[in-house]
């Protein structure tokens, strides 16, 4: 195999990526490798890369050989590896509910989707869909259309590139208007419109409507795209109810903050606030007691 190294700056830890489970990846129990399967963010095919950490260095080997800086620099944009995290923890200097979070979740960086393209797909075949149901569905498209790769030791299926997916007319559980939908996000992809670098150097309310324009692509998932999939640091998700109701009890609120309070509140967190929302959502079941409030909350 193929390896390279990743040295991050600020703090990480390995073992919170892999057990951080949303969308399409299960988190799961962490056995000191961490298994990526995916396309290529040129296309050109799929790799399955095996992570693992030594004290603060990042070791990855992947399989088939290929362009070892590309593997290297998705890998890094996957973890959350392509920033200095420093500038990350020092907003528990800001904000001590902030700081009690980053505790009760050292290391943790935002895992994203393998690429903008992935996250598109994925928005298609959950939207309205048990996502573990649909976590099923994926995988056996990915199993049947994509590239099954051995990743220490376990086959893991990776999804197909664009133009295999265009190749598939129709499979189980992907009702026709989805299948259209799933073309509709490979064509988009070919044409560049979901080019990671693209979607994070443009504006962000630039960069939601352009993917508003995908067909099946709606203002919510446009925002996953480009907040969970691109490497954007700073884009606040002031849309998402749950995140606000955690700010609440978080915080020792006497009521769930609106859109603009939420704003507001989060203004210390710049710029990171993209990552103090994933901090939230992942670390405050660790610091919400039985009571339903945050332990060293406002409330006491």
């Amino acid at each position: 195999m193929t390896t390279f190294t990743i040295e991050p700056e600020g703090p990480f830890s390995l073992e919170e990526s892999a057990i951080f489970g949303f969308g399409q990846r299960e988190g799961s129990k962490f056995d000191g490798v961490m298994r990526l399967a995916f396309c290529l963010d040129d296309f050109s095919g799929q790799v399955g890369v095996e992570v693992r950490q030594q004290g603060g260095r990042v070791d990855c080997a992947f399989d088939p050989p290929g362009d070892v800086e590309a593997v290297r620099r998705q890998v890094a944009r996957v973890l959350s590896l392509d920033h200095d995290a420093r500038g990350f923890v020092s907003i528990g200097d800001r904000d001590p509910v902030m700081a009690r979070l980053l505790a009760a979740a050292p290391g943790l960086r935002p895992p994203l989707f393998y690429s903008p393209y992935e996250a598109a797909a994925w928005a298609v075949l959950s939207a309205r869909r048990p996502a573990r149901q649909m976590q099923r569905v994926r995988k056996r498209l990915s199993e049947a259309h994509g590239a099954t790769v051995e990743v220490a030791g376990a086959p893991m299926a990776a999804f197909p590139t664009p133009a295999q997916l265009l190749a598939v007319e129709a499979f189980p559980e992907v009702p026709p208007v989805k299948m259209d939908r799933l073309h509709a996000v490979a064509e988009a992809a070919l044409e560049g419109r979901l080019d990671p670098e693209r979607l994070r150097s443009a504006e962000p309310e630039e960069a939601i409507r352009g993917l508003q324009q995908i067909d099946g692509i709606g203002p919510f998932y446009a925002s996953l795209i480009l907040i969970r999939a691109s490497g954007v640091t700073d884009v606040l998700p002031t849309d998402e109810p749950r995140v606000r109701e955690l700010a609440r009890t978080l915080y020792g609120l006497d009521a769930t903050p609106t859109v603009a309070e939420f704003a507001q509140l989060a203004e210390p967190w710049s710029p990171w606030r993209t990552w103090a929302v994933v901090l939230m959502r992942a670390a405050a079941s660790r610091l919400i007691g039985t009571t339903g409030t945050a332990n060293g909350s406002a409330e006491g």
